[in-house]
């Protein structure tokens, strides 16, 4: 669930800077850091101490 709202999160970001006057290929490359950053997060997630899968 999380990483369905981290790309929603990413793809507005993209959407609004996009909008603003932003190129559209550095507001899509900040939207794709914000995804990565949140899928790595999932992945390294799994091995916190404490944590079962």
């Amino acid at each position: 669930m999380g990483l369905i709202l981290t790309t929603t999160a990413g793809l507005v970001v993209w959407i609004v800077l996009w909008s603003l006057g932003s190129k559209g290929f550095d507001a899509f490359m900040l939207a794709v850091a914000i995804i990565l950053v949140g899928a790595t997060l999932r992945i390294l997630a799994r091995y916190l101490p404490g944590r079962r899968t």
